[in-house]
Protein backbone atom coordinates (compact mmCIF):
# COMPACT_ATOMS: atom_id res chain seq x y z
CA UNK A 1 0.00 0.00 0.00
CA UNK A 2 1.25 3.23 -0.82
CA UNK A 3 0.67 6.47 0.50
CA UNK A 4 1.46 9.87 -1.91
CA UNK A 5 3.59 12.15 0.20
CA UNK A 6 1.68 15.00 0.15
CA UNK A 7 1.91 18.32 2.12
CA UNK A 8 0.75 17.74 5.36
CA UNK A 9 0.62 13.58 4.59
CA UNK A 10 4.16 12.69 5.97
CA UNK A 11 2.46 11.21 9.24
CA UNK A 12 0.19 9.22 6.88
CA UNK A 13 3.92 7.66 5.37
CA UNK A 14 5.16 6.87 8.41
CA UNK A 15 2.57 5.58 9.65
CA UNK A 16 1.45 3.41 6.16
CA UNK A 17 5.74 2.23 6.73
CA UNK A 18 5.22 1.08 10.69
CA UNK A 19 2.07 -0.88 9.44
CA UNK A 20 3.89 -2.83 6.59
CA UNK A 21 7.31 -3.77 9.26
CA UNK A 22 4.90 -4.71 11.92
CA UNK A 23 3.59 -7.10 8.85
CA UNK A 24 6.92 -8.47 8.27
CA UNK A 25 8.27 -8.29 11.60
CA UNK A 26 5.72 -8.87 14.38
CA UNK A 27 2.60 -11.30 12.24
CA UNK A 28 2.45 -14.05 10.33
CA UNK A 29 -0.44 -16.25 8.83
CA UNK A 30 0.65 -19.31 11.06
CA UNK A 31 -0.18 -17.05 13.75
CA UNK A 32 -3.68 -16.48 12.36
CA UNK A 33 -4.50 -20.20 12.06
CA UNK A 34 -3.00 -21.03 15.69
CA UNK A 35 -5.18 -18.45 17.24
CA UNK A 36 -8.48 -19.17 14.86
CA UNK A 37 -10.93 -21.15 16.29
CA UNK A 38 -9.03 -20.55 19.71
CA UNK A 39 -10.89 -19.16 23.07
CA UNK A 40 -8.34 -16.93 23.45
CA UNK A 41 -9.13 -15.47 19.83
CA UNK A 42 -6.27 -12.57 19.79
CA UNK A 43 -3.15 -12.10 21.65
CA UNK A 44 -2.55 -9.78 24.18
CA UNK A 45 1.06 -8.97 23.90
CA UNK A 46 0.11 -8.06 19.59
CA UNK A 47 -2.45 -5.94 21.04
CA UNK A 48 0.08 -4.16 23.57
CA UNK A 49 2.58 -3.79 20.49
CA UNK A 50 0.17 -1.91 19.03
CA UNK A 51 -0.20 0.06 21.79
CA UNK A 52 3.21 1.10 21.28
CA UNK A 53 3.27 1.68 18.00
CA UNK A 54 0.63 4.33 19.11
CA UNK A 55 -2.35 3.01 16.88
CA UNK A 56 -4.87 2.44 20.09
CA UNK A 57 -5.08 6.19 20.36
CA UNK A 58 -5.06 7.24 17.13
CA UNK A 59 -8.77 8.49 17.58
CA UNK A 60 -8.52 9.70 21.14
CA UNK A 61 -8.16 13.19 21.49
CA UNK A 62 -4.87 14.41 22.79
CA UNK A 63 -5.82 15.25 26.05
CA UNK A 64 -6.61 11.66 26.97
CA UNK A 65 -3.40 10.59 26.14
CA UNK A 66 -4.24 9.78 21.95
CA UNK A 67 -3.34 10.93 19.02
CA UNK A 68 -6.20 13.37 18.08
CA UNK A 69 -5.83 11.84 14.33
CA UNK A 70 -8.73 10.76 12.26
CA UNK A 71 -10.41 8.45 10.37
CA UNK A 72 -7.87 8.05 7.22
CA UNK A 73 -5.50 7.71 9.50
CA UNK A 74 -7.11 4.46 11.85
CA UNK A 75 -7.68 3.35 8.12
CA UNK A 76 -4.09 2.93 7.03
CA UNK A 77 -3.71 0.82 10.12
CA UNK A 78 -6.89 -0.96 10.00
CA UNK A 79 -6.21 -1.54 5.90
CA UNK A 80 -2.62 -2.68 6.50
CA UNK A 81 -3.56 -5.62 9.28
CA UNK A 82 -6.44 -6.60 7.28
CA UNK A 83 -3.65 -8.07 4.71
CA UNK A 84 -2.11 -10.21 7.16
CA UNK A 85 -5.89 -11.05 8.89
CA UNK A 86 -4.28 -10.27 11.73
CA UNK A 87 -6.94 -11.58 14.34
CA UNK A 88 -6.77 -8.10 17.06
CA UNK A 89 -10.16 -6.31 17.37
CA UNK A 90 -8.49 -2.86 16.17
CA UNK A 91 -11.85 -2.00 14.56
CA UNK A 92 -13.94 -2.96 17.20
CA UNK A 93 -11.89 -1.73 20.21
CA UNK A 94 -10.19 1.21 19.18
CA UNK A 95 -13.00 2.82 16.87
CA UNK A 96 -16.35 1.25 17.42
CA UNK A 97 -16.00 1.34 21.54
CA UNK A 98 -13.41 3.96 21.91
CA UNK A 99 -15.84 6.68 19.91
CA UNK A 100 -18.56 5.36 21.97
CA UNK A 101 -16.56 6.00 24.89
CA UNK A 102 -15.19 9.63 23.97
CA UNK A 103 -18.51 10.81 22.40
CA UNK A 104 -19.66 10.38 26.62
CA UNK A 105 -20.32 13.27 28.53
CA UNK A 106 -18.30 11.29 31.86
CA UNK A 107 -15.54 13.22 32.07
CA UNK A 108 -14.08 11.59 34.83
CA UNK A 109 -14.92 8.12 33.27
CA UNK A 110 -12.97 9.21 30.32
CA UNK A 111 -10.11 10.86 31.94
CA UNK A 112 -9.87 7.07 33.69
CA UNK A 113 -10.23 4.91 31.00
CA UNK A 114 -8.98 6.64 27.58
CA UNK A 115 -5.72 6.55 28.69
CA UNK A 116 -5.61 2.37 29.73
CA UNK A 117 -7.25 2.17 25.95
CA UNK A 118 -4.70 4.23 24.72
CA UNK A 119 -1.93 1.77 26.65
CA UNK A 120 -3.39 -1.67 25.53
CA UNK A 121 -3.84 -1.79 29.71
CA UNK A 122 -8.08 -2.06 28.75
CA UNK A 123 -9.39 -3.61 25.65
CA UNK A 124 -13.45 -2.29 25.44
CA UNK A 125 -16.14 -3.51 23.73
CA UNK A 126 -19.05 -2.28 22.89
CA UNK A 127 -22.29 -4.61 23.67
CA UNK A 128 -25.09 -2.34 21.65
CA UNK A 129 -27.37 -5.26 19.70
CA UNK A 130 -29.25 -7.39 20.83
CA UNK A 131 -31.02 -9.29 17.85
CA UNK A 132 -30.10 -10.41 14.68
CA UNK A 133 -31.03 -8.11 11.16
CA UNK A 134 -31.63 -5.29 14.01
CA UNK A 135 -29.27 -2.49 13.45
CA UNK A 136 -30.86 0.67 15.08
CA UNK A 137 -28.71 1.53 18.38
CA UNK A 138 -31.70 2.77 19.72
CA UNK A 139 -33.55 -0.55 19.59
CA UNK A 140 -33.16 -1.77 23.50
CA UNK A 141 -35.00 -4.25 25.37
CA UNK A 142 -31.75 -4.37 28.06
CA UNK A 143 -32.96 -2.37 31.44
CA UNK A 144 -31.47 -0.34 34.07
CA UNK A 145 -33.09 -0.14 37.01
CA UNK A 146 -32.19 2.35 39.85
CA UNK A 147 -30.79 0.66 42.57
CA UNK A 148 -29.21 2.16 45.86
CA UNK A 149 -26.98 5.02 43.75
CA UNK A 150 -26.46 3.15 40.99
CA UNK A 151 -28.37 0.53 38.28
CA UNK A 152 -29.72 -2.94 38.12
CA UNK A 153 -28.55 -3.95 34.94
CA UNK A 154 -30.45 -7.14 32.86
CA UNK A 155 -31.12 -8.01 29.43
CA UNK A 156 -28.99 -9.80 26.48
CA UNK A 157 -26.45 -8.77 24.20
CA UNK A 158 -25.79 -10.67 21.11
CA UNK A 159 -22.89 -9.88 18.27
CA UNK A 160 -20.14 -8.27 20.31
CA UNK A 161 -16.76 -8.00 18.46
CA UNK A 162 -13.71 -7.89 19.83
CA UNK A 163 -15.27 -9.41 23.20
CA UNK A 164 -13.52 -12.82 23.21
CA UNK A 165 -10.61 -11.06 26.00
CA UNK A 166 -12.31 -7.91 26.89
CA UNK A 167 -11.97 -5.98 29.93
CA UNK A 168 -15.17 -4.51 29.79
CA UNK A 169 -18.17 -3.65 28.30
CA UNK A 170 -20.27 -0.74 26.84
CA UNK A 171 -23.44 -1.38 27.27
CA UNK A 172 -26.81 0.40 26.15
CA UNK A 173 -29.91 -0.29 28.23
CA UNK A 174 -33.08 1.51 28.65
CA UNK A 175 -33.07 3.82 31.97
CA UNK A 176 -35.80 5.61 32.94
CA UNK A 177 -37.38 6.14 29.58
CA UNK A 178 -33.76 7.09 28.25
CA UNK A 179 -31.23 5.34 26.77
CA UNK A 180 -28.38 4.96 28.49
CA UNK A 181 -24.48 3.92 27.59
CA UNK A 182 -22.82 2.40 30.87
CA UNK A 183 -19.35 0.64 31.82
CA UNK A 184 -19.07 -2.75 33.32
CA UNK A 185 -16.23 -4.45 34.09
CA UNK A 186 -16.00 -7.90 32.81
CA UNK A 187 -15.93 -9.41 36.08
CA UNK A 188 -19.16 -7.65 37.45
CA UNK A 189 -21.81 -10.28 39.42
CA UNK A 190 -24.63 -10.87 37.48
CA UNK A 191 -22.79 -10.62 34.04
CA UNK A 192 -21.83 -13.76 31.85
CA UNK A 193 -20.28 -13.72 28.49
CA UNK A 194 -20.92 -16.74 26.11
CA UNK A 195 -18.78 -16.91 22.48
CA UNK A 196 -20.52 -18.50 19.19
CA UNK A 197 -17.72 -18.73 16.36
CA UNK A 198 -17.68 -17.25 13.22
CA UNK A 199 -16.17 -17.95 9.61
CA UNK A 200 -12.88 -16.34 10.38
CA UNK A 201 -12.10 -18.52 13.23
CA UNK A 202 -12.63 -15.56 15.62
CA UNK A 203 -16.03 -15.25 17.35
CA UNK A 204 -18.80 -12.84 18.61
CA UNK A 205 -20.04 -12.83 22.36
CA UNK A 206 -23.24 -13.07 24.08
CA UNK A 207 -23.25 -11.02 27.19
CA UNK A 208 -26.25 -12.35 29.29
CA UNK A 209 -27.14 -9.78 32.40
CA UNK A 210 -29.07 -10.56 35.40
CA UNK A 211 -29.31 -7.64 38.14
CA UNK A 212 -25.15 -6.48 37.27
CA UNK A 213 -24.66 -3.52 39.63
CA UNK A 214 -23.29 -0.38 37.88
CA UNK A 215 -23.06 2.63 39.84
CA UNK A 216 -23.71 6.03 38.59
CA UNK A 217 -20.34 7.24 38.55
CA UNK A 218 -19.82 4.69 35.20
CA UNK A 219 -22.63 5.99 33.29
CA UNK A 220 -21.06 6.26 30.46
CA UNK A 221 -23.54 9.07 28.60
CA UNK A 222 -27.66 9.27 28.78
CA UNK A 223 -30.40 10.12 26.70
CA UNK A 224 -29.32 12.53 23.52
CA UNK A 225 -25.90 12.00 24.37
CA UNK A 226 -25.94 8.19 24.08
CA UNK A 227 -27.87 7.71 21.36
CA UNK A 228 -25.24 9.92 19.79
CA UNK A 229 -22.63 8.07 21.00
CA UNK A 230 -23.60 4.94 19.78
CA UNK A 231 -24.87 6.53 16.36
CA UNK A 232 -21.25 8.04 15.52
CA UNK A 233 -19.45 4.66 17.05
CA UNK A 234 -21.38 2.55 14.38
CA UNK A 235 -21.03 5.28 11.89
CA UNK A 236 -17.35 5.76 11.97
CA UNK A 237 -16.61 1.77 13.00
CA UNK A 238 -19.05 0.40 9.61
CA UNK A 239 -16.34 3.27 7.62
CA UNK A 240 -13.19 1.60 8.99
CA UNK A 241 -14.20 -2.45 8.64
CA UNK A 242 -14.38 -0.92 4.96
CA UNK A 243 -10.83 -0.34 4.86
CA UNK A 244 -10.49 -3.95 6.31
CA UNK A 245 -12.06 -4.80 3.57
CA UNK A 246 -10.47 -3.25 0.79
CA UNK A 247 -7.14 -4.45 2.63
CA UNK A 248 -8.31 -8.51 2.77
CA UNK A 249 -9.59 -8.06 -0.83
CA UNK A 250 -6.03 -5.60 -2.03
CA UNK A 251 -4.14 -8.66 -0.76
CA UNK A 252 -6.22 -11.75 -1.96
CA UNK A 253 -5.77 -9.56 -5.37
CA UNK A 254 -2.12 -9.72 -4.90
CA UNK A 255 -2.26 -13.12 -4.56
CA UNK A 256 -4.38 -14.38 -7.73
CA UNK A 257 -2.09 -12.56 -9.53
CA UNK A 258 1.04 -14.25 -8.39
CA UNK A 259 -0.70 -17.43 -9.45
CA UNK A 260 -1.71 -16.70 -12.38
CA UNK A 261 2.06 -15.60 -13.07
CA UNK A 262 3.41 -19.00 -11.82
CA UNK A 263 0.75 -21.37 -12.70
CA UNK A 264 1.71 -22.90 -15.85
CA UNK A 265 -0.81 -25.49 -18.30
CA UNK A 266 -0.24 -26.29 -21.98
CA UNK A 267 3.02 -25.27 -21.40
CA UNK A 268 2.24 -21.70 -20.57
CA UNK A 269 1.33 -19.70 -17.53
CA UNK A 270 -2.63 -19.77 -17.17
CA UNK A 271 -2.25 -15.68 -17.00
CA UNK A 272 -1.30 -15.92 -20.68
CA UNK A 273 -4.88 -16.60 -21.22
CA UNK A 274 -7.36 -13.75 -22.28
CA UNK A 275 -10.52 -15.13 -20.36
CA UNK A 276 -8.56 -15.23 -17.24
CA UNK A 277 -6.87 -11.35 -17.86
CA UNK A 278 -10.54 -10.18 -18.42
CA UNK A 279 -11.60 -11.39 -15.10
CA UNK A 280 -8.26 -10.16 -13.58
CA UNK A 281 -8.62 -6.97 -14.86
CA UNK A 282 -12.59 -6.71 -13.75
CA UNK A 283 -11.55 -7.75 -10.14
CA UNK A 284 -9.04 -4.97 -10.35
CA UNK A 285 -11.53 -2.58 -11.36
CA UNK A 286 -13.84 -3.61 -8.67
CA UNK A 287 -10.89 -2.83 -5.90
CA UNK A 288 -10.14 0.42 -7.59
CA UNK A 289 -13.73 1.45 -7.21
CA UNK A 290 -13.88 0.41 -3.97
CA UNK A 291 -10.74 2.27 -3.01
CA UNK A 292 -11.85 5.76 -4.54
CA UNK A 293 -14.89 5.37 -2.79
CA UNK A 294 -13.11 4.56 0.85
CA UNK A 295 -10.76 7.08 0.23
CA UNK A 296 -13.32 10.07 -0.73
CA UNK A 297 -15.56 9.52 1.91
CA UNK A 298 -13.11 8.79 4.61
CA UNK A 299 -11.84 12.51 3.52
CA UNK A 300 -15.59 13.75 4.05
CA UNK A 301 -16.10 12.13 7.33
CA UNK A 302 -12.81 13.84 8.81
CA UNK A 303 -14.16 17.02 8.22
CA UNK A 304 -17.31 16.51 10.86
CA UNK A 305 -20.15 16.24 8.50
CA UNK A 306 -24.13 16.33 10.14
CA UNK A 307 -25.27 12.84 11.49
CA UNK A 308 -27.31 12.35 8.09
CA UNK A 309 -23.84 12.78 5.69
CA UNK A 310 -22.20 11.13 8.05
CA UNK A 311 -24.62 8.15 8.08
CA UNK A 312 -24.96 8.32 4.49
CA UNK A 313 -20.81 7.92 3.96
CA UNK A 314 -20.57 5.44 6.12
CA UNK A 315 -23.09 3.33 4.42
CA UNK A 316 -21.85 3.99 1.08
CA UNK A 317 -18.56 3.04 2.05
CA UNK A 318 -19.00 -0.45 4.06
CA UNK A 319 -21.58 -1.44 0.68
CA UNK A 320 -19.23 -0.54 -1.76
CA UNK A 321 -16.21 -2.12 -0.32
CA UNK A 322 -18.35 -5.55 0.97
CA UNK A 323 -19.54 -6.10 -2.01
CA UNK A 324 -16.33 -5.27 -3.93
CA UNK A 325 -14.65 -8.04 -1.33
CA UNK A 326 -16.96 -10.64 -1.56
CA UNK A 327 -16.52 -10.09 -5.26
CA UNK A 328 -12.84 -10.46 -5.20
CA UNK A 329 -12.21 -13.04 -3.25
CA UNK A 330 -14.69 -15.61 -4.25
CA UNK A 331 -13.02 -15.68 -7.76
CA UNK A 332 -9.71 -15.60 -5.68
CA UNK A 333 -11.14 -19.08 -4.89
CA UNK A 334 -11.89 -20.27 -8.94
CA UNK A 335 -9.10 -18.57 -9.79
CA UNK A 336 -6.92 -20.82 -7.70
CA UNK A 337 -8.55 -24.09 -8.88
CA UNK A 338 -8.67 -26.69 -6.88
CA UNK A 339 -6.30 -25.77 -4.43
CA UNK A 340 -8.14 -22.68 -3.37
CA UNK A 341 -10.84 -24.52 -2.27
CA UNK A 342 -8.40 -26.30 0.92
CA UNK A 343 -7.63 -25.19 4.27
CA UNK A 344 -4.25 -25.32 3.85
CA UNK A 345 -3.68 -22.69 1.62
CA UNK A 346 -4.17 -19.09 2.61
CA UNK A 347 -7.33 -18.36 -0.04
CA UNK A 348 -9.57 -19.17 1.64
CA UNK A 349 -8.51 -17.57 4.59
CA UNK A 350 -9.22 -14.47 3.21
CA UNK A 351 -12.95 -15.14 1.71
CA UNK A 352 -13.85 -16.14 5.38
CA UNK A 353 -12.53 -12.91 6.50
CA UNK A 354 -14.65 -10.78 3.73
CA UNK A 355 -17.60 -12.94 4.76
CA UNK A 356 -17.49 -11.83 8.32
CA UNK A 357 -16.41 -8.13 8.10
CA UNK A 358 -19.11 -7.67 5.12
CA UNK A 359 -22.17 -9.01 7.70
CA UNK A 360 -20.78 -7.18 10.56
CA UNK A 361 -22.71 -3.91 11.07
CA UNK A 362 -24.87 -4.48 8.32
CA UNK A 363 -24.61 -6.38 5.25
CA UNK A 364 -24.67 -4.74 1.99
CA UNK A 365 -27.74 -4.51 0.90
CA UNK A 366 -28.67 -2.95 4.14
CA UNK A 367 -26.16 -0.63 4.24
CA UNK A 368 -27.50 0.08 0.39
CA UNK A 369 -31.23 0.84 1.49
CA UNK A 370 -30.05 2.94 4.46
CA UNK A 371 -27.63 5.15 1.61
CA UNK A 372 -30.57 5.15 -0.45
CA UNK A 373 -33.21 6.54 2.24
CA UNK A 374 -30.54 8.89 3.53
CA UNK A 375 -30.16 10.50 0.56
CA UNK A 376 -33.21 10.44 -1.40
CA UNK A 377 -34.39 13.58 -2.85
CA UNK A 378 -31.12 15.35 -1.58
CA UNK A 379 -28.52 16.86 -4.41
CA UNK A 380 -25.09 16.30 -5.09
CA UNK A 381 -22.87 19.39 -4.66
CA UNK A 382 -22.37 20.71 -8.08
CA UNK A 383 -24.63 18.28 -10.12
CA UNK A 384 -27.70 15.30 -10.03
CA UNK A 385 -27.56 12.02 -7.78
CA UNK A 386 -27.78 10.52 -10.78
CA UNK A 387 -24.27 12.44 -12.13
CA UNK A 388 -22.95 11.35 -8.21
CA UNK A 389 -23.89 7.46 -8.28
CA UNK A 390 -22.27 7.63 -11.76
CA UNK A 391 -19.32 9.06 -10.82
CA UNK A 392 -18.96 7.25 -7.48
CA UNK A 393 -20.94 3.77 -8.02
CA UNK A 394 -23.32 5.13 -5.22
CA UNK A 395 -23.43 2.60 -2.39
CA UNK A 396 -23.28 -0.40 -4.19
Amino acid sequence: MSIAAAPGTEHRVLLADSVADYIVRGTDIARVRKLRGTAAEYDRAAWRKMAELGWLGILIPEQYGGLGLGLAEMAIVARGLARALVPEPLTAAAVLAATALAAGENEALKRDELPRLVSGETLPALAWQEAAGELDPAAIRARAVPFEGGFKLSGVKRFIAGSAQADAFLVSAQAGGNIALLWLPRETAGARLELEPLADGRSFGTLKLEDALVPKTRIVASGAAATEALARAFDHAAAIAGAELAGVMERALEMSLEYLKTRVQFGRPIGAFQALQHRAVDLYIHKELANAVLDEALGLLDRGPDARTRAALASRVKARCADAALRVTRETIQLHGAIGFTDDYDAGLYLKRALTLAAWLGHPTWHRRRYASLTAGVKAEGGSRKADRNHSGGAS
